[in-house]
């Protein structure tokens, strides 16, 4: 069981993507599971084979707890040359096999140009346009229509359908692609067309009673678990971290112009917002100020050896998830902003996967988007700074003596004073000011 995140102690296993004998690589997504905050794409840290599943769905267990154990390929299992083309559902990633499970595609039926018939994400998605416009002739592709409904329904809608009795593929989705939301099981509560659930939890791909050892997800969770995980890490922040705190105000006259005209060169979907600038003079400034970029752990300063930015991301049902992008300091803007996005929207939807969730150096909390000005932030145990930044702002600001208008932005540091002192985090605001006076250079 995955640490997704300071304040977790157990975890539910939701769902396994995978059945023993299964091949696995690095990455792979290979079993969902439920925290406090949100359910998460676990995925494997190695390559082999699914020797054991140990842990059924639904049980609850403390972080560290052994989940599966994966074994070493045997020697010569690999799979030999094929064709060019042949009908490949063998030899697929835990990834593919979900991506076709969640679009109703039956791998038997999708054919492959790799190498030795190996199943990749793309021959999957190649078909995915073309679903909508299928003859009647080719629905053998296709799984029965509540089937689909069912695999693509939020967390959340998949909890409230579950403590209600609700059969959720029954229920009509009415987010994108036919999505189950969380709105339209509580609709269907309240006409009263509740079809049951049958009580049988998933268990290697086959089904089982569950056993009064393993209690279901939706039992365990409390309404609001999610507000208590908040409320026991910032009681722990307040208690034992000594907080000080610095703001700046920053002139953006030069981000916001390099910004319009950088826009102008790139199509709608891949513009570039004001907050990915300010992430990425973030991570920069973060890298040259190794004090405030890492943990206090056993009454020492850790500084981290790359800047793993946590995103504040609030969510829709309400409370907050923190998503960590990996090594931001090299990435550059572009890269930044496509992260952003995909992040905050999977975020969002409850799609994260547990190397997103792990545990951040510096987090930032960006609320510019909803009209505030400054931000005060509390910092996540055990890092030693978060960073805040507020909206950009037309202001009064005098250039040389003459008196003008220009955009501006508050940017704040709460740190830890352990850590480091008023100084250190004097440098780092500055650093940060710098970089976006050259917004080019990010």
């Amino acid at each position: 069981m995955p640490s997704l995140g300071a304040d977790m102690e157990t975890g539910t296993l939701l769902e396994w993507l995978v059945k023993p004998g299964d091949p696995v690589h690095r990455g792979d997504v290979i079993a969902v599971v439920d925290t406090d905050k949100a359910a998460i794409d676990v995925e494997c840290f190695t390559d082999g084979v699914i020797e054991q599943l140990i842990v059924e769905p639904g049980r609850r267990v403390p972080v560290g707890t052994v989940l599966a154990i994966v074994g070493a390929e045997p020697a010569g299992q690999a799979p030999a040359p094929g064709p060019a083309v042949t009908t490949a559902a063998h030899v697929t990633s835990p990834l593919v096999r979900r991506l076709a499970r969640d679009q109703g595609v039956d791998l038997a039926g999708v054919p492959t140009a790799g190498p030795g018939g190996v199943l990749h994400r793309a021959d999957v998605e190649h078909l995915l346009p073309r679903k909508r416009d299928r003859m009647p002739a080719a629905a053998d592709h296709l799984a029965p229509a509540a089937t689909r409904r069912a695999m693509r329904a939020s967390p959340m809608a998949r909890r409230l359908a579950a403590a209600a009795g609700i059969d959720i593929a029954t229920v009509a989705g009415s987010g994108r692609d036919g999505e189950i939301r969380a709105d339209d099981v509580r609709r269907a509560t309240q006409s009263g067309d509740r079809p049951a659930v049958p009580n049988l939890v998933r268990v290697g791909g086959t089904t089982a009673a569950p056993t009064a050892t393993a209690p279901t997800a939706t039992a365990e969770r409390h309404p609001d678990a999610m507000r208590q995980a908040i409320a026991s890490l910032m009681t722990r922040s307040n208690r034992e971290i000594p907080h000080y705190y610095l703001t700046t105000t920053i002139d953006m006259t030069a981000a916001t112009a390099w910004l319009r005209a950088r826009n102008r060169e790139l199509p709608v979907s891949e513009r570039v917002v004001v907050a990915a600038l300010l992430l990425a003079a973030t991570a920069r400034a973060a890298r040259r100020v190794p004090e405030v970029n890492g943990v206090w752990v056993d009454g020492e300063l850790r500084p981290a050896s790359s800047v793993e930015l946590g995103l504040v991301v609030s969510l829709r049902r309400g409370g907050i998830i923190v998503p960590v992008i990996a090594d931001a300091a090299a990435r550059s803007v572009d890269r930044l902003m496509a992260t952003m996005r995909d992040v905050v929207e999977r975020a969002r939807t409850g799609h994260l996967k547990s190397s997103e969730l792990t545990p951040p150096s510096i987090t930032v909390s960006n609320l510019g988007d909803q009209g505030v000005e400054s931000v005060l932030g509390v910092i996540y145990p055990p890092q030693v700074a978060l960073v805040g930044f507020g909206a950009v702002l037309d202001r009064p600001w005098a250039v040389d003596g003459m008196l003008g208008v220009r955009p501006v932005v508050t940017a704040s540091l709460a740190a830890d004073h352990r850590a480091s002192d008023g100084a250190v985090g004097a440098r780092f605001l500055n650093h940060i000011d710098r970089l976006l006076q050259r917004p080019e250079e990010l």
